[in-house]
């Protein structure tokens, strides 16, 4: 009888690693769908050069380390990263941005720490952080979305601003302006000031969380529910997450109506729904007991809200992911099942 060993991520779902990670790029395509239909098909040349440059970056990495590249290539682990960070950029961002985001990812924030199971943080995160912090400009100019806009680029002026300098007045002139995303638009005239229904009746904002931005989080729940019931991804962390959120935002708009937003703006803003069920379940970086898992999504869930309502960053899931992965170790020995027959389990006797 064979003993065979494995390195990690580890999970009960009976799904090996590369089915998994399939499955979840599989449920990333309603969101994507809709992020195309209301921002345009520049979400689809962000997500093929993201897809080929964490390709090729981890066959660079696996061919240095002398590692068979394509077996390793087949897990699909790469083209996850890829797609994910690609996904949560602004549509019309340079070129480099992503290149440079993905390959940070995939070297960096993964083979630096040995690979696939082996990676403290998620590393689509880590380079969504990067990006964020190094180029602010870039990753905050976000074109109106469908609705609102005059004219949206089709396939060719998209491709044309995405890759060429020179089209950078598509990045900056459609409908006449950038726009910023509704959480930015929140924090920024609450800093002038203003009071959160006088914002919400604003046009982008809409009927529930800022047109597009609604729905784009509608269809990537869709996603995640579907994970959620063949069973690649567990429900405690994004339902803890999800409940923590919605409890701080709806505890705080209660007392203070005119300085918090109301939960279902909370919920349907951002990348509330794609951080819930596709990055925070990242099984490598996560909490890995059921126990855990609830207490790694509530904490989750409750940074989001302190961070979108007193820290400088509109959005702050990736942060939030990023300080949760640092208490995974912490997280996972409090709430360890005690070994059988162990003084633990006995009651100390």
């Amino acid at each position: 009888m064979a003993f065979t060993i494995a390195s990690a991520p580890h999970g009960h779902s009976q799904q090996k690693t590369a089915t998994m990670m399939r499955w979840v790029l599989a449920a990333l395509l309603p969101g994507i769908a809709t992020q195309c239909y209301f921002f345009g098909y520049g979400v689809l040349v962000q997500l093929l050069l993201g897809l080929l440059t964490a390709a090729a970056s981890e066959a660079l990495v696996l061919a240095l380390r002398h590692r068979p590249i394509g077996r390793h290539l087949q897990d699909s682990s790469a083209l996850l990263t890829g797609a994910l960070l690609a996904v949560a950029l602004p549509p019309l961002a340079p070129w480099w941005l992503v290149i440079i985001g993905t390959v940070f990812a995939i070297i960096v924030a993964k083979q630096l720490y040995g690979g696939l199971g082996q990676n403290p943080f998620n590393p689509a995160m880590v380079a969504y952080v990067l990006l964020l912090v190094s180029f602010p400009s870039q990753m905050t100019s976000w074109q109106p979305a469908h609705g609102l806009a005059i004219a949206q680029p089709d396939l060719l002026q998209a491709l044309q601003a995405i890759l060429h300098s020179e089209a950078d007045h598509w990045r900056h002139t459609i409908d006449g302006v950038t726009s910023a995303t509704p959480l930015d638009s929140m924090k920024t005239q609450l800093g002038m000031g203003r009071d959160i229904a006088t914002i919400q009746a604003q046009a982008p904002f809409g009927d529930l969380a800022g047109i597009g931005w609604g729905w784009v989080n509608l269809a990537f729940l869709a996603g995640g529910l579907f994970l959620i019931l063949i069973g690649t991804i567990a429900w405690q962390i994004p339902t803890a997450m999800l409940l923590s959120l919605t409890l701080c935002a709806a505890i705080a708009h209660g007392l203070h109506p005119e300085q918090f937003m109301a939960p279902q703006l909370q919920l349907l803003s951002g990348a509330t729904m794609l951080g819930a069920f596709f990055i925070a379940t990242d099984p490598v970086t996560a909490a890995t007991t059921p126990r855990g898992r609830l207490l790694f999504g509530a904490l989750i869930g409750i940074l989001i809200f302190v961070i979108r309502s007193l820290g400088g960053y509109p959005d702050g899931v990736a942060f939030a992911v990023l300080l949760a992965n640092i208490c995974t170790p912490l997280i996972d020995n409090i709430t360890r099942p005690a070994v059988y027959g162990s003084q633990r389990r006995a009651g100390g006797k």
